[in-house]
């Protein structure tokens, strides 16, 4: 399908099939904001944050309409408020400050409509059974649309809009330093729990990860296991912070990328390098070369010998070739249940968990539109970059495929400046904000 028919089309984000259920991403939502996008502050070179920098300045101190400063009755400043070029230790940054609040409009379509009134647990997620907001609606980003929230969001204050579960955002204040002249990493640099980077509307960059495990071994992905816990552009906030984990409609509707073309910038992380849209071209996806494990096949190299059963994890998921380990005790098998921390159950399919996945590297190799293990690759134009990944089934519906954003580990060097200055210590791991607490 040619990509420039899906502008025509209602776009819905979905998990893979073993979730069973859509999930939200705004659907062709965001209408335009009244936020200027700004060109950047210096030139450098093609790697540099400051030659191609979308980032999306208030400039005319809007507010967001249903968000307020902490114990104040003045409403958040939306959007990224300044950026600079600075110099820490004879090293250039450009400097970031930003609410973490974003401006966002979202049309609600039938589609969408539809997806709410589907939810497993609609009758109780709404206090009226149903969303309040009818097909044909723009909501804007806080307003009640008849979730029952969590009691952090005050009335006309975020509470409705968030589904049960989810602490309402706050003015996190970010201000981050991003290298204006990345350089690729010598180690090993696993990513973790929190903000990661920022998006270019200076809300945070979360990575696969929710912060939970099964059995200790096995890490669930947030955007599976949370995908009744994001809103209606597809995120979410974890002790105030306001993040998305994955591809959403409304920061591709932010920056205009209509898979018409290579994808524009969507964000960066906290190693200067950025991480751009879906597209490669038009209509062609950039492709992740990470690959679910075969559990189904007793003889397959990435299985465990018994079919549907979790009692081995891989020595490496970066290398196939050093085989599995025997768990004394096994996890779910691929037939299971998991309930997450919102009371949603799901089928723990292959794909599920973390250590469901290797990287592929004879995937890698082929070039073109797939990436490497990092998700991300070079070319002539951009240098090194991410891409957000999805894949596109005969409906016309963006699926999230792992590991969604960037990673799971950094390519470029982090240091004692950028949002984040030291690699986790282990996989899935990392410091606060982590993931909402039980509701």
């Amino acid at each position: 399908m040619n990509a420039k028919r899906l502008k025509n089309i209602c776009k819905k984000l979905l998990p893979p099939t073993l979730v069973l259920a859509l999930l939200p991403s705004s659907m062709m939502a965001c209408a335009e904001s009244n936020s200027e996008m700004v060109t950047p502050l210096l030139e450098s070179s093609k790697q540099s944050i400051t030659k191609s920098t979308p980032w999306v300045l208030n400039t005319n101190d809007q507010r967001a309409p249903y968000i307020f400063e902490n114990n104040s009755n003045q409403r958040v400043l939306v959007n990224v408020q300044s950026i600079e070029s600075v110099t820490v230790n004879g090293k250039e940054y450009t400097r970031v400050s930003a609410t973490g609040i974003p401006d966002y409009d979202i049309e609600i379509t039938e589609n969408l409509y539809e997806w709410l009134l589907s939810r497993p647990k609609a009758a109780t997620d709404f206090i009226d059974g149903s969303p309040s907001a009818g097909v044909g609606d723009t909501v804007i980003f806080g307003q009640d649309i008849g979730y029952r929230s969590n009691s952090s969001c005050g009335a006309d204050a975020g509470y409705g809009f968030w589904p049960p579960g989810p602490v309402c955002p706050e003015n996190i204040a970010h201000e981050g330093h991003f290298p204006e002249a990345p350089e690729k990493s010598n180690e090993s640099c696993e990513s973790g729990l929190g903000a990661q980077g920022y998006w270019v509307n200076g809300t945070s960059i979360y990575q696969w990860s929710d912060g939970q495990t099964v059995q200790r071994n096995w890490h669930t992905l947030a955007p599976l296991a949370e995908v009744y816990d994001v809103d209606i552009c597809g995120g979410h906030a974890a002790r105030g912070d306001y993040h998305h984990h994955f591809y959403s409609d409304c920061l591709a509707e932010l920056v205009g990328d209509m898979g018409d073309n290579h994808s524009p910038i969507y964000g960066f992380t906290a190693d200067g390098y950025a991480i751009y849209g879906p597209w490669q071209a038009d209509g062609i996806l950039a492709k992740s070369s990470w690959v679910t494990r075969d559990y189904d096949d007793p003889s397959s190299v990435s299985g465990c010998g018994s079919v549907g059963e979790r009692n081995c994890l891989l020595v490496d998921e970066y290398d196939l070739a050093k085989g599995f380990e025997i768990l004394r005790n096994p996890g779910p098998s691929t037939s299971d249940t998991f309930t997450s921390l919102s009371g949603n159950t799901f089928i723990t399919s292959s794909g599920f968990f973390y250590e469901d996945y290797y990287w592929n590297p004879d995937l890698t190799a082929q070039g073109g539109a797939y990436l490497d293990q990092y998700n991300g690759h070079s070319d002539s134009e951009r240098g090194y970059h991410y891409h957000l990944t999805v894949s596109l089934n005969d409906d016309a519906q963006l699926t999230p495929t792992f590991p969604y954003t960037f990673g799971p580990r950094f390519f470029g060097k982090l240091d004692d400046q950028t949002v984040v200055n030291v690699c986790s210590d282990e996989v899935g791991g990392g410091l606060p904000p982590g993931p909402p607490p039980r509701p």
